[in-house]
């Protein structure tokens, strides 16, 4: 663990524990995890999702492991210094796999580590037809999860899907017991009603983040409202995704259509940002400082 990964982790656990509903942006890949930091987020979210989705052109139905989400958290660590959040879906296996995830995903980089409490293989929290474990397993996973980690202000955030198959008090029942294993934040996933939206926050003396999908089962309302119901993250975890798809689709349409496509700038990003996102000028520079010299 270096200084500047402690002094991230404790900043961002404090910033979560002032529960203003810090907007969270998701990432996909090291790229859009850059275009998330530019466009001026202060904490980022690879989705599992998002790197299903994308890296596989499958949907969210465990199809990944820990192999790939590690290595794209390394990935993305090393092209941002935001505050990272990493969804290792169940933790990939029993709370032994839980504690061998965590260590890998703190050394790749991670700043909090999301775990849920559904079955293998896990289904996007939107989805129909989803299982959840018993909470007592659950409840081994997350001390496992706590005891895991080196830094203790590596946030430890629990998930529970139980409101889809066992209804909303259940859901907050299981939300009070992962608190009290020692989960640093609290994720119900998939709130269908605005009164939920509006009380989860009262209920539970912990931390919490709200996930945003568009058009998925939860309803949308401003950060700012949000905020003021008290949760500590507003999770848009993949409206870098939808937004990069759309993007694809104009472009490529337009390019189709025409049989051309110009540096349009509403369609497309100019070569120089392109260049600009992947530092290429420090690139330029460093091959110039250690080229070799024989003169």
């Amino acid at each position: 663990m270096t200084t500047l990964s402690a002094a991230r982790r404790a900043a961002f656990r404090a910033k979560v524990n002032e529960r203003r509903g810090l907007l969270v942006a998701g990432a996909f890949n090291a790229m859009s995890a850059r275009v998330v930091e530019e466009t001026g987020f202060e904490a980022l979210y690879l989705t599992g999702a998002g790197v299903t989705n994308m890296s596989l052109g499958l949907p969210d139905l465990g199809f990944i492991g820990l192999h790939e989400i590690a290595e794209h958290t390394a990935r993305v660590r090393d092209a941002v210094a935001l505050p990272l959040i990493v969804d290792a879906d169940t933790g990939f296996g029993n709370a032994l796999n839980v504690r061998h995830t965590v260590r890998t995903l703190e050394r790749s980089g991670a700043d909090a580590i999301q775990i849920e409490d559904q079955v293998m293989p896990k289904k996007c929290g939107h989805f129909s037809g989803k299982e959840v474990i018993a909470t007592s397993e659950m409840l081994g996973k997350i001390r496992a999860a706590v005891d895991a980690r080196e830094d203790p202000n590596l946030l430890i955030m629990a998930r529970t899907d139980a409101a889809a198959v066992h209804g909303m008090e259940a859901a907050i029942e299981r939300g009070h017991r992962f608190i009290e294993a020692g989960a640093d934040i609290l994720f119900i996933e998939a709130t269908e009603s605005l009164a939920d939206v509006e009380r989860l926050p009262k209920l539970i003396a912990a931390p919490q983040l709200i996930n945003i999908v568009i058009g998925g089962k939860t309803p949308v309302q401003s950060r700012e409202t949000l905020a003021s119901h008290g949760y500590a993250l507003v999770l848009y975890a993949n409206a870098t995704l939808q937004g990069a798809v759309l993007g694809m689709q104009r472009a490529l349409s337009t390019l189709r259509t025409n049989g051309r496509l110009d540096e349009d700038a509403t369609l497309v990003a100019p070569f120089s940002e392109r260049q600009r996102l992947v530092n290429k000028p420090l690139y330029d520079r460093l091959d110039r400082e250690y080229a070799a010299n024989d003169h």
